[in-house]
């Protein structure tokens, strides 16, 4: 059986312009992780009596609990408020992480990325 053989650039040119677009890709993805990661997100519950602020990395940078949620009799309802802030903070870095993160791969999932 003979052997195919393909011209000494016909696969070349190709991969160094995927190797290129790749690069580019990967630039793209670094600088959204750092916009991502400059950016404030804030998350409120309980109707604002209790509102988190968080870094794009995930770092809890401010929490702001207003006097009405200080119940003494009642310290397990405010701990669930800022669980619950805290928890809605993340998700909305997560979420804005995975939108931007989808722009760039065209909705395309590719795992350990994001």
């Amino acid at each position: 059986m003979a052997k195919q053989r393909f011209p000494m650039g016909g696969m070349g040119g190709n991969a160094n312009n995927m190797i290129r677009q790749a690069q580019k890709m990967q630039q793209e993805m670094l600088k959204a992780q750092e916009e991502i990661e400059q950016t404030e997100f804030e998350a409120t519950s309980g109707g604002g009596a209790v509102c988190v602020k968080m870094s794009g990395k995930k770092e809890l940078t401010e929490v702001i609990i207003k006097p009405e949620a200080c119940d003494p009799d009642d310290i397990e309802m405010l701990q669930d408020l800022i669980i619950t802030a805290v928890n809605d903070a993340i998700g909305k870095v997560d979420e804005a992480n995975n939108a931007k993160m989808s722009k760039l791969t065209g909705g395309i999932n590719i795992p350990g990325l994001f």
